[in-house]
């Protein structure tokens, strides 16, 4: 118990200093932005701040609270994919960030996948009790649908604001071939994570995926308060 309490002391420290600098560093570039009136940029940053404070604004307002080892996580992912890649133009400087990053989305959002079946089959006292490939098989699905969900908004964008989130691959400039490898990565990351998971369930084993899980529990019961079923 001490352990699990001075872990989650380092991660809630880690996770306030990296929302501090990411803040700052965003905030010169909003002033910078405005000077330079590039207002889709401004605007674009505007929606990364907000991204980064929501879960503060989640637990304040709807008593929600998210494992800090996952915010960290989501908060270095956004920075990453919005402000570096989009703002700073990383994707153009290096032909491996869009890469990377729809393979990390494709982890992130499996482990998203594994949560709402816990959410979805609420029970007072949690007791994982659905077949281990029925759960691997659900994370998978919903980090490959959100994945495509993502894509079909970047096509929205470039369409309708004249925007560039669709860059030029292999040299392929209609886009296609970057929506094609960012979703075979997607499936790639999702399909990872799954595995990972089943084979932990499978083995009677926890694995981290589920020690966060399990802290989203412990910090939101409201949520799990069904009685047991029989």
């Amino acid at each position: 118990m001490k352990k699990d309490k001075t872990t989650h002391g380092i991660a809630s420290r880690t996770h306030k200093w990296i929302v501090r600098i990411i803040l700052i560093i965003m905030a010169v570039e909003w002033i910078l932005l405005i000077i330079e009136k590039h207002w889709l940029s401004y605007l674009l940053v505007f929606m990364i701040i907000t991204l980064v404070i929501s879960p503060e604004i989640l637990r304040k307002r709807f008593d929600v609270t998210i494992p800090t080892e996952f915010q960290i996580l989501a908060i270095i992912f956004v920075f990453a994919a919005l402000f570096l890649g989009e703002v700073r133009s990383y994707y153009e400087r290096f032909w491996w960030w869009d890469i990377a990053l729809h393979t990390s989305s494709g982890l992130l959002l499996g482990i998203v996948g594994f949560l709402l079946v816990y959410v979805l089959n609420e029970h007072k006292r949690i007791d994982f009790y659905m077949h281990p490939r029925f759960v691997a098989l659900f994370a998978f699905v919903f980090a490959v649908a959100v994945g495509a969900l993502w894509e079909i908004f970047e096509f929205a964008m470039d369409r309708i604001f004249g925007t560039n989130m669709q860059k030029p691959m292999l040299g392929d400039y209609s886009g296609l071939a970057d929506t094609m490898w960012d979703l075979i990565v997607d499936i790639l990351g999702a399909f990872a994570i799954s595995i990972f998971g089943w084979w932990y369930m499978k083995q009677g084993q926890r694995s981290f995926i589920e020690n966060w899980i399990q802290k989203f529990i412990d910090k939101n019961p409201r949520f799990f308060l069904r009685a047991d079923k029989t």
